[in-house]
């Protein structure tokens, strides 16, 4: 099959077929299925996309720890999957969730709590949504 017709098959067809990076990962973003809101953007690699299908549940791999996790399970802050979309050419999946609690690490309800601003040239970032549901500090003890 020519690369042609497989980038055709892939972006027009209806089989599955996940385009992973040289790293065996797909970008994911994840977003509130209610609000629409983006909550938090991650990685997956096979097995976490394919856990993520079987469970309903949002399972990411982290490239700083080289390890698969699900979201909330040192938080309690969990994902349910309402709905796994994949974009044209299956390189990167969108979920939406069910958010309980906090999606970012930080505490706070979505992982885009600061805004770009630029005024007058100089360019810098402003809190917005940025309350903290949790205490990261007394959630991620070691």
């Amino acid at each position: 099959m020519s690369a042609s017709t497989h980038d055709h098959d892939r972006e027009e067809g209806l089989a599955f077929q996940p385009k992973f990076d040289a790293a065996g990962l797909v970008t994911c973003v994840a977003t509130d299925a209610a609000t629409g809101d983006v909550l938090m953007v991650a990685h997956m690699n096979d097995e976490a996309l394919r856990k993520t299908i079987a469970t309903g549940e949002g399972w990411y791999f982290s490239r700083s720890r080289g390890a698969l996790w699900r979201k909330g399970e040192s938080s309690g802050q969990t994902q349910r999957v309402l709905e796994i979309r994949m974009d044209c050419d299956q390189d990167a999946v969108w979920l939406k969730v069910e958010q309980i609690g906090a999606a970012c690490h930080t505490g706070r309800r979505s992982c885009f709590y600061r805004a770009v601003t630029g005024e007058g040239g100089a360019v810098s970032l402003s809190f917005v949504d940025a309350d903290r549901l949790f205490d990261p500090a007394e959630v991620y003890r070691k």
